[in-house]
């Protein structure tokens, strides 16, 4: 809906206006009000250079578009009954699924993490997490190893468990795709990077990868974080998963914001499962099963987790706020006799979107 200045535009204005739109295919339906007069956009009106070109005009108030700006992820595109699997293991479509492990995989301990797989799958955990390389504020601190994947695919060989791990830059997603780490993992720090997201979405075309994308700690409207996931998905695969990890400014006593209510509003938009990361979130052991149990509560299709044997001889973010194994246990039956709960409530709530 295109809203001018004044009451009217002159012919002149109408006419430049209607070129304009009709450049980009789009007709034009004037709607007479009392106080001025207004145009709507018949077709497709998710073009950024037409929204740009008409919000440039000087007589132009404002631009109020209907469709979202996204194509590919929208809840009523032609991707809309894709099933995402990582592994054989379905996300989503009414299953609750737990991805735990090690924010950081010690080189030096890799018993530590083989354990830890173990505990995970006990559990009833579905996908084993692992950092092999971790971003850093500073530079000074550890910042993963290389040989730590070699470690995560001896846990995955172990259990039976598909595994997830972050890559940061094209090095780290060569070497993740030769490893055929069946999860890639984007943080907060890259998920606006968006060579690096066009780069995923080419190199993973035609394989099985999954892609975990988290939600940046900077974003601000629900749309740009479902616009980084469709950079992925313009590459050709469409087994993305969508991460509410926390953002700033941060809440006093939480390691940042927590955004898992911003679940239903993912899942009234685009048809990609949701799982939460309450471990970012809030950033302390105690407080992740509360931040767990309320994302299963807003409709999440999962959660990533930071577990770990024993969290104290971590590394990390794992001694503050990776839970022990019989928490993980709990929270995991815990959530889903939420998420079981919420389901019809979830569905009707999203089926009317």
């Amino acid at each position: 809906m295109i809203i001018p200045k004044e009451r009217q535009l002159t012919p002149e204005e109408e006419a430049e206006l209607k070129s304009i739109t009709g450049e980009f295919g789009i007709d034009l339906q004037k709607i007479h009000g009392e106080t001025r007069s207004i145009y709507a956009m018949l077709g497709d009106e998710r073009d950024a250079l037409l929204i740009k070109r008409i919000e440039g005009l000087e007589y132009i108030d404002r631009v109020d578009t209907i469709m979202r700006p996204y194509k590919l992820m929208a809840k009523d595109s032609e991707l809309a009954n894709h099933r995402v699997r990582v592994n054989g293991v379905e996300i989503g479509n009414g299953r609750f699924t737990v991805v735990a492990g090690h924010c950081t995989i010690d080189p030096k301990n890799p018993n530590a993490f083989y354990e830890t797989a173990a505990a995970v799958k006990e559990a009833g955990g579905d996908v084993l997490r692992g950092g092999v390389w971790k971003p850093r504020t500073s530079p000074h601190s550890f910042q993963g190893d290389h040989k730590s994947m070699d470690i995560l695919i001896e846990a995955r060989e172990r259990t039976g468990l598909p595994v997830d791990t972050e890559v940061m830059d094209a090095a780290q997603l060569e070497v993740a795709l030769e490893a055929r780490v069946d999860m890639l993992q984007i943080g907060a720090r890259n998920a606006l990077n968006y060579g690096l997201l066009k780069e995923i979405g080419r190199r993973i075309k035609g394989r099985p990868t999954t892609v975990l994308l988290k939600r940046s700690m900077h974003m601000g409207k629900i749309d740009e974080f479902i616009l980084a996931a469709e950079y992925i998905v313009a590459g050709g695969n469409p087994n993305i998963v969508l991460t509410p990890r926390g953002t700033v400014p941060t809440m006093d006593g939480f390691r940042n914001h927590p955004d898992e209510s911003i679940t239903i509003l993912l899942k009234e938009r685009t048809w990609a499962p949701v799982l939460v990361d309450p471990s970012h979130s809030v950033g302390k052991a105690s407080y992740v099963p509360f931040a767990a149990l309320a994302a299963a509560a807003y409709g999440a299709d999962g959660l990533i987790v930071e577990a770990h044997v024993d969290p104290r001889h971590g590394i990390g973010d794992d001694p503050k706020q990776a839970v022990t194994p019989d928490v993980l246990a709990k929270l995991i039956r815990d959530a889903r006799a939420i998420h079981e709960m919420q389901r019809g409530h979830v569905e009707h709530l999203v089926a009317l979107a």
